[in-house]
């Protein structure tokens, strides 16, 4: 019975000393190689087109990166940043676990937009690919980086304010600018006494107006909205609220 016991307890020793070698002696993930970005390069240039948002605009392509220690699935990160700023503000604009990532106009597009690139101005930006394993995407190695030029549009409906208060009357629309953030359209515009309305697409199927100077709730195809003293305004509209607000400065 004795022999049987020490026999039990040399097994579970050894047994442990195996368990504690395998884990100590297991190699951790560690750096070996960083990505390397193909394409596109410097010097790519695009102006998008709204009119052909499920085109094939471009493909971001890289080499993989390489790891040392035990296999584990790599994640790739596609950044953008504006050019010059050594990535300081990087932007994730898209993921993969292959060697490449294909953008339509669209998703280019939004990519461009959600990194803070105006739309109809051509921005410098710097294009690099991340790599990180595991599942808390730790061991990070990043890519070199090339300079593109993107011309994006704007994705969000195009308001615009019309009247004998505004600098073109009755005759044309002045855009208002959206932000993104705040998904709120305003403008800071010299104004005279007379009225104005907001529209969408320059066009009158669909437009809103109010009697309020001041602000408040937009009304459907509602009254001009009155400027009694001329002077510069700033006003901004919330069309999903149907709000807007109206501040003389």
């Amino acid at each position: 019975m004795k022999n049987t016991i020490k026999f039990l307890i040399a097994f579970i020793s050894m047994a442990t000393v195996s368990c504690t070698d395998s884990v100590e002696d297991r190699e951790a993930v560690a750096t070996n190689a960083a990505p390397v970005l193909v394409a596109p390069a410097t010097g790519f240039t695009l102006v998008l087109d709204k009119t052909k948002p499920n085109d094939l605009a471009t493909t971001v392509v890289w080499n993989y990166a390489a790891y040392n220690g035990t296999a584990t699935v790599v994640n790739y990160s596609v950044e953008f940043a504006a050019a010059g700023t050594k990535f300081a503000s990087p932007v994730v604009v898209a993921t993969s676990t292959d060697r490449f990532k294909n953008f339509t106009v669209g998703e280019l597009n939004a990519a461009a937009l959600n990194s803070g690139f105006p739309p109809f101005v051509e921005s410098s930006i710097d294009v690099r690919v991340k790599s990180t394993v595991g599942t808390t995407g730790s061991v990070v190695q990043a890519s070199n980086f090339y300079t593109i030029k993107l011309t994006p549009y704007p994705a969000w409906p195009d308001w615009g304010i019309i009247g004998s208060a505004t600098p073109t009357g009755w005759d044309s629309d002045t855009n208002l600018n959206y932000d993104l953030n705040t998904k709120t359209y305003s403008i800071t515009i010299n104004m005279v006494p007379g009225a104005y309305k907001f529209r969408l697409d320059d066009g009158w199927g669909t437009n809103y107006g109010s009697n309020s100077a001041t602000g408040g709730d937009l009304v459907l195809k509602g009254a001009d909205i009155p400027i009694t003293v001329a002077g510069t305004y700033k006003i901004t509209a919330d069309f999903n609220a149907k709000k807007y607000t109206v501040t003389k400065l």
